[in-house]
């Protein structure tokens, strides 16, 4: 069920405006305030196509997954297509590239390399071919003869066949990494990410190393040059590139980072990183300027902070964000929404502004429950549920199969679910019609329902919900926003509302 509304949907627009730091009021339009991607979007893989700009990320277990974004300034984001409908497994560090006139994404999934491809970055996107190599990390690069070739995690490299689908040949080593002194805190060497980019006489090569999560100081930027994209490699005076250097600073575990030009010959790095406080977030993308030295290498420039307003790369009028809200009120689901795990469009239908789910599953976990990223640190979200037949519907805040919480509703109740213990805390109020709320503030949660969308009834039951991040539950996933339907028969959800709040 694609949908034409991927191109016309612009509310989804991320900009800078959802950062919580303020930019110097003398001259708002012309600085930004990372992260230009609030939420979670790791691992992001920057394509330049002429002026335009393409950015992918890791979907996890997130589908329709690769969700493709646009922008002609680096800092308005709107969302192009999803690149993947086909359930393959989690998704983990793509890399969108253009070759010759065809677009590709490689991505590792299921302990193997698949590849997705398509004519127009617009799609149709072609459904995955698996390239049958065991590594991650996939990093596409040419030689000076067109001949193609993916770096891996391992600092090895494989030849590609001139269509990109095919691997050609036995895995050669190239690249060790940068040695890291023992005496920095960090959660492992971990090297990954690898990227190539040309100037000049020079490949530079960029990886990260330190381990993605563990340790605030742990995740780095570090690169190295060579006159051959097989080496041998010179590592960079300058590394790490990137680092955060104490778990005072506001980025944490910044990495992973991806050199480019952009269209005025200036040259960034995007990247990502947790934020202090709300590492529940997961990891947010991020964006720097870089400079380069007489003598061939690169840094980021003396003053650049990463929590601090920086210059843009292009004037611009900041576009207006309609967040998340949702009437339901299109053909097919705003690009928003993904459910965790199989993707099956037989599962729902939109009518009337409306959209009814068939419930699944004993539990929230085993639901595959439709989710939204949220951006901001506190938020109301509420929905209108209808429920027919022995289901139950929610409004929840999910990690993973194991971890999620949120207020859901029966026929005759209203159920309280506390890290996966669920009981009826309202019992006998409803006729199988009502509405949820939940409001978070920075970490705190309560819950509300509604029978008439008015009149709002706190339940006695709240949250705290800083514990859902990768350092307690592992995995890399961030806590999402979204709807359940469990048990059998359906839940039908209408006018879905999340609402941004401000804390002075």
């Amino acid at each position: 069920m694609r949908s034409k509304h991927f191109l016309l949907f612009i509310g989804l627009s991320l900009t800078y405006a959802a950062a919580t730091a303020q930019q110097p009021a003398n001259d708002p339009l012309n600085y930004y305030i990372n992260p230009i991607f609030p939420g979670d979007y790791p691992d992001p893989s920057i394509l330049r196509d002429g002026s335009d700009y393409y950015i992918v990320h890791s979907s996890f277990e997130y589908y329709p997954g690769l969700l493709i974004w646009h922008s002609r300034d680096l800092i308005n984001w709107t969302p192009v297509t999803h690149a993947l409908h086909k359930y393959v497994g989690s998704v983990w560090a793509p890399d969108l590239v253009k070759y010759k006139s065809k677009y590709y994404i490689y991505f590792p999934a299921g302990q193997t390399i698949y590849v997705v491809t398509a004519d127009a970055v617009t799609g149709p996107w072609s459904d995955p071919v698996d390239i049958k190599i065991n590594y991650i990390d996939p990093g596409h690069f040419t030689d000076a003869e067109g001949k193609r070739y993916l770096y891996f995690n391992n600092g090895g490299y494989v030849p590609l066949s001139d269509d990109g689908l095919t691997i050609t040949g036995e895995i050669k080593q190239a690249y060790k990494g940068w040695t890291i002194p023992r005496d920095w805190t960090i959660e492992c060497f971990c090297m990954e990410g690898p990227k190539i980019t040309m100037r000049g006489d020079y490949y530079y090569l960029t990886v990260a190393e330190g381990g993605t999560a563990g340790p605030a100081t742990s995740h780095m930027v570090i690169s190295a040059r060579s006159k051959s994209p097989f080496g041998p490699w010179e590592n960079s005076p300058y590394n790490p590139i990137i680092r955060t250097q104490k778990s005072t600073e506001k980025w944490w575990s910044k990495g992973h980072g991806t050199l480019f030009e952009a269209a005025d010959g200036k040259w960034w790095m995007v990247f990502h990183g947790y934020e202090k406080d709300y590492y529940n977030m997961g990891r947010q993308t991020l964006l720097e300027p870089v400079e380069w030295t007489k003598n061939g290498w690169f840094k980021i420039p003396e003053g650049i902070e990463t929590d601090r307003p920086i210059k843009k790369p292009v004037t611009s009028i900041t576009t207006k964000r309609s967040f998340l809200s949702d009437d339901f009120s299109g053909n097919d689901l705003k690009p928003q929404w993904q459910f965790f795990g199989a993707y099956d469009t037989n599962r729902y239908h939109l009518a009337d502004k409306s959209l009814t789910i068939k419930a699944r599953g004993h539990s929230i976990g085993e639901s595959s429950p439709l989710l939204c990223i949220p951006p901001n640190h506190s938020y109301i979200a509420q929905i209108e549920l209808t429920i027919t037949g022995n289901a139950t519907g929610g409004l929840v805040l999910f990690y993973n199969n194991a971890m999620s919480s949120g207020i859901l509703a029966d026929t005759d109740n209203i159920l309280a679910n506390l890290r996966g213990w669920q009981f009826p805390t309202e019992k006998s109020v409803l006729k199988g019609h009502v509405f949820l709320r939940l409001k978070k503030i920075e970490n705190m949660v309560d819950m509300y329902y509604s029978l008439d969308g008015q009149q709002w009834v706190k339940i006695e039951n709240s949250l705290e919900v800083s514990g859902f991040n990768h350092n307690v539950l592992s995995g890399f996933l961030s806590l999402r926003l979204g709807l359940c339907a469990v048990g059998n028969g359906s839940v039908k959800f209408r006018n879905f509302v999340y609402t941004p709040v401000t804390i002075k």
